[in-house]
C-alpha cells in the first residue's frame, strides 16, 4: 500500500492532496469547528476519492456555515433541502443526516467535556481499534477507516507522514497528541 506521502511525492502535479498533505494532514486542531469539518469531510469521502472531497471543501464550508456545530446542530427539514440540492457537495441523504445528528452529539458531549476537542483529549491514547468503538458509540457514520484517517489527520495517531516525510519534523514541533 502507498503511503500518502509517497503518493504525494509521485504525483507533483495534484496541488490539492500537496497542499493538503504539506499544511494539514497530521497537524494538531484546537479549533472546534475546524475538527468538526475534518470529521465530516472523512464521513464524505466514504466510497469516493479524497480528491474529490478536497476539491469540494471550499463549498462544504458554504454549505455547511463554515462548520459551525450549533448551526448545524439547528438544521431542520429545508437546510436538509436546500444541501441535498447543492450540487457543490456531496449529496448524499446519509451523509447530510451524519453532519447534522454528530454536530447534536457533539453538543451534548460538551456538558461533560467542554468540546469536541476536549471530548477526544479526555479519551486520549487508545488504539485505533478502541477510537473506533466508542466513536461508533457517541456518532453516526463512523466505521473504522473514517475514524482512523480523522485521528491520523488531527494528530491523535501517528503515522500520518512517514519519518522521512520533510513534513514530518514540522508536524512533530506542532505536538500532536500522539507524541504526548
Amino acid at each position: 500500500m502507498t503511503t500518502y506521502c509517497a503518493y504525494v511525492a509521485g504525483h507533483p502535479e495534484d496541488e490539492y492532496n500537496k497542499r493538503y498533505h504539506d499544511s494539514e494532514y497530521g497537524f494538531p486542531i484546537v479549533d472546534e469547528s475546524q475538527l468538526f469539518e475534518r470529521l465530516m469531510l472523512e464521513i464524505n469521502q466514504a466510497g469516493l476519492s479524497w480528491l474529490t472531497i478536497l476539491k469540494k471543501a471550499e463549498a462544504f464550508r458554504r454549505a455547511y456555515h463554515g462548520f459551525d456545530i450549533d448551526r448545524v446542530a439547528r438544521y431542520g427539514a429545508r437546510d436538509r433541502a436546500r444541501l441535498l440540492r447543492d450540487a457543490g457537495i456531496i449529496r448524499n441523504r446519509l451523509k447530510v443526516h451524519a453532519a447534522i445528528d454528530n454536530a447534536r452529539r457533539i453538543i451534548a458531549l460538551r456538558a461533560e467535556h467542554g468540546s469536541f476537542k476536549g471530548w477526544l483529549d479526555a479519551h486520549h491514547p487508545r488504539s485505533a481499534d478502541e477510537w473506533t468503538r466508542l466513536f461508533k458509540a457517541h456518532f453516526v457514520f463512523t466505521g473504522g477507516e473514517i475514524v482512523r484517517e480523522f485521528l491520523l489527520s488531527t494528530g491523535y495517531l501517528p503515522g500520518a507522514h512517514e519519518p522521512d516525510c520533510p513534513i514530518y519534523p514540522i508536524v512533530r514541533k506542532r505536538g500532536p497528541a500522539w507524541m504526548a
